[in-house]
């Protein structure tokens, strides 16, 4: 039992930092090695300075979801995190985590619909003159889809779980 709490505890962390990261970063769709652009910015690096220079995305309805859902889904881990520690101490013995395994789950689904709302309309999402069959999706996008299964896995796990002691 105690096994499984570290091994739950650890997954909901990994899946938390990865859903910070995603969010967060500035690599959804890359370019080039010199142009990236992300949920919130577009970035271009000057050799001359050696710097990256950034400016808002042009905001667009596809957008503003991908970006909405994307924090919600951090904003339940969060919180699913959270009464996951306040029902560990608090909980009756045989008691079931269920709202925990429910944030988590909604967690989950709202970053799959980011990155199914992402994944089929980047043309208007990043609604650049430029051929996006010479870009890549990037690292954060990837780590996005990673999360889906993760949290879904954990908040399944979180439903089963009950407190023993």
């Amino acid at each position: 039992m105690v096994f499984l709490l570290i091994f739950i505890t650890l997954l909901h962390l990994l899946t938390l930092a990865m859903l910070f990261i995603a969010t967060l970063q500035k690599s959804w769709w890359i370019w080039d090695d010199l142009e990236i652009t992300d949920l919130w910015y577009n970035c271009f690096h000057d050799n001359a300075t050696n710097t990256w220079l950034c400016a808002a995305t042009n905001e667009s309805d596809w957008l503003q979801s991908v970006q909405a859902l994307m924090v919600l889904s951090v904003v339940f881990s969060s919180i699913s995190f959270l009464v996951f520690l306040g029902h560990l101490f608090t909980m009756s013995k045989g008691g079931l985590f269920y709202f925990t395994g429910l944030c988590q789950a909604f967690a989950g689904l709202t970053t799959f619909a980011a990155c199914l709302i992402f994944t089929f309309h980047r043309k208007e999402i990043l609604s650049q003159s430029r051929d996006l069959s010479k870009g890549s999706f990037g690292y954060c996008f990837i780590l996005a889809w990673l999360c889906v299964p993760l949290l879904l896995i954990s908040g399944f796990l979180y439903i089963h779980l009950r407190k023993k002691q």
